[in-house]
C-alpha cells in the first residue's frame, strides 16, 4: 500500500493516467514549464513567509497558523484537486491530534488580490477521503495505467507526448 501524498491525491482528480505513471515512478515533469513555475512560486512564498513549510509523514504543508492549514497554488484551475489535497493534509493533522481549518490561496499572475477558498474536514469529507485513498491504491496497484482520456487540459501536461504521440 502506497502512502498517498498531496501530488497523488491531486492527480486523482486531474488525470488517472498521470496518477498511475507518477506513482509508478514514470516522471516526465522535470521538463515541464508549468511545474517549474509552480516550484518558483512555492519558493518565493516560502521565502516571504520565512520557511513556514512543515513536513508531516509523507506530505509537505505550505503553512500552519493557529487557525488554518494554508496551501498556496498558482491558479484555481484545479480547485477540486486542491481541495482534496488540503483535506488529506487536514486528515493527517487530525491523526496527530491537531485540528485546523483549511485555506487555499491562489496566486494568479494577473490578479491584484489573492483568491482564497476555505475547506473543512467534516465527517462526510473524511469518509469520502478514505474511499478516495483506497481507490488510489487500487489504481496504483494495476499492472498498467488506465487509458488516457484526451481533454483540453492535456496539451499543457508534461505527460502529453507519452499519452498521445
Amino acid at each position: 500500500m502506497v502512502k498517498v501524498n498531496g501530488t497523488l491525491i491531486s492527480y486523482y482528480f486531474i488525470c488517472k493516467t498521470k496518477l498511475w505513471l507518477h506513482a509508478n515512478r514514470i516522471n516526465l515533469e522535470d521538463n515541464s514549464e508549468d511545474v517549474r513555475i509552480g516550484k518558483i512560486l512555492h519558493d518565493i512564498n516560502e521565502e516571504k513567509n520565512q520557511n513556514t513549510e512543515l513536513a508531516i509523514d509523507n506530505v509537505k504543508i505550505d503553512k500552519l497558523t493557529k487557525e488554518y492549514l494554508v496551501e498556496v497554488k498558482k491558479s484555481d484551475s484545479d480547485l477540486e484537486a486542491a481541495k482534496w489535497q488540503v483535506l488529506l493534509y487536514l486528515y493527517k493533522l487530525k491523526l496527530k491530534g491537531v485540528g485546523r481549518k483549511g485555506k487555499i490561496e491562489f496566486i494568479e499572475k494577473n490578479r491584484q488580490k489573492k483568491k482564497i477558498h476555505y475547506v473543512e474536514l467534516s465527517d462526510e469529507n473524511e469518509k469520502e477521503l478514505l474511499n478516495i485513498l483506497h481507490d488510489i491504491n487500487t489504481l496504483i496497484d494495476q499492472d498498467k495505467p488506465p487509458p488516457p482520456v484526451l481533454e483540453k487540459k492535456c496539451k499543457k501536461c508534461a505527460y502529453y507526448e507519452y499519452c498521445f504521440v
